[in-house]
């Protein structure tokens, strides 16, 4: 497990240091946050923003997947565990180079490969009624520098970096796999810590183009 956290961890700084191309950091943030202010102004109502940026982040996540594949030459995950450690370890590194702490679910006894947990079709399960789960603890948030939300923002319950909820659920739903990502707490809500937890709802078959014969 050791060995393959670091291969992972070796993954994501190469991606980031030879892979990816950069821009200004703080460019990014004003960029972000001068969106979530016309979002804000668009619709006046903090949880119908929260709902937009989920879906934008959405629709980045499912294009986003294919350039990660494609430059981390990563194989498939043995299980929901790995997918946690990979989505910090090499997802968030190589492209807002963090890497936010992970915390597991505990692991059901007798549990099944991760494939053999639940199916689009309604297969069976085994016998678990528990999902699993991980939980991703961000130290630094580069979307969230330099901002202070303001009282309104956080009575309406804005979650201000919303747009990496769903960028999880779209490029994770591209891989087969339904996920529900939820923010669990962010220090721009006077919280402790900023955490986001994803939750695994089912395994997706595969689909199979229709024939148009």
């Amino acid at each position: 497990m050791a060995t393959q956290a670091k291969q992972h961890k070796a993954i994501g700084e190469d991606l980031w240091k030879n892979r990816t191309d950069k821009i200004n950091a703080e460019l990014f943030t004003l960029t972000y946050g001068a969106l979530v202010v016309q979002l804000i102004q668009d619709y006046e109502d903090y949880a119908e923003v929260n709902k937009q940026l989920e879906k934008m982040g959405y629709n980045i996540g499912t294009r986003l997947i294919e350039d990660f594949l494609a430059r981390s030459n990563l194989g498939r995950c043995a299980d929901f565990r790995e997918v946690g450690e990979v989505v910090s370890k090499v997802g968030f590194k190589s492209f807002l180079n963090i890497t936010p702490g992970v915390t597991h679910s505990a692991p059901p006894q007798g549990a099944r490969p991760l494939s053999q947990i639940t199916t689009s079709s309604g297969g069976a399960t085994n016998g678990q009624t528990q999902q699993p789960w991980f939980a991703l603890t961000l130290d630094e948030n580069p979307l969230a520098e330099f901002v202070e939300l303001p009282d309104d923002a956080l009575d309406g319950g804005l979650w201000y970096s919303n747009v990496l909820c769903g960028v999880l659920r779209g490029a994770l739903e591209m891989v087969q796999m339904q996920t529900e990502v939820t923010f669990l707490s962010d220090v721009l809500r006077g919280d402790e810590t900023t955490e986001i937890r994803v939750r695994l709802v089912k395994y997706l078959e595969e689909e199979v183009p229709v024939n148009d014969d």
